[in-house]
């Protein structure tokens, strides 16, 4: 708790400055701590990845994922002498709108696609096969966003309790080609 004089300022850990009248100390609830430490939870955007790295084909599968470092709990923590209590917000789902006017939920980050593996091998929890080309768009790509659903609970003081969920999105383009063989074998 910090005392101040004139207009406040908020501290290097981006926590509000509490207001305390002279004379009066009395502690904030488990509750305002816990808004307080709800405002302070930095959540990550989402890095978003794909295999083919560069360029997505048409009935080819596409592996989506991000980051795992991103795809763990997130803390804050608020205190006063003698009462601290900490918000912590848990990934839950990412859904991928992928452009082409699909959108697809997925329970966790997603597999990295693995050196080696097989191209035509379905990502095993996270992956999308686009039908058409992206010829015809904006840039000739699809855009694409990644929105992490994140859960928020808090607790402290004996008690606790949840926060309305938390997104983060990120956006990237997808070009889609169609992969065209030529067959030159003699007749």
């Amino acid at each position: 708790m910090y005392q101040c004089s004139g207009q406040g300022f908020a501290d290097a850990l981006y926590r509000p400055p509490i207001w305390i009248p002279d004379g009066a100390q009395p502690a904030p609830s488990p509750e305002q701590l816990a808004q307080q430490a709800y405002n302070q939870l930095h959540l990550p955007s989402p890095q978003i990845h794909a295999s083919p790295a560069q360029t997505q084909l048409v009935n080819l599968p596409t592996w989506l994922w991000m980051e795992r470092g991103q795809w763990e709990p997130q803390t804050a923590t608020a205190s006063v002498p003698g009462v601290s209590v900490t918000a912590t917000a848990t990934p839950q789902s990412v859904t991928w709108s992928m452009g082409d006017g699909s959108t697809i939920t997925c329970p966790g980050a997603g597999s990295p696609f693995p050196s080696g593996a097989n191209p035509r091998a379905a990502s095993p929890d996270c992956g999308y096969t686009y039908r058409e080309t992206s010829q015809g768009q904006p840039n000739n790509t699809y855009p694409v966003n990644a929105t992490v659903h994140w859960t928020v609970t808090w607790s402290g003081a004996g008690r606790g309790g949840t926060f309305p969920d938390l997104t983060t999105t990120s956006n990237a383009t997808f070009a889609v080609a169609e992969s065209q063989a030529l067959n030159n074998a003699p007749n």
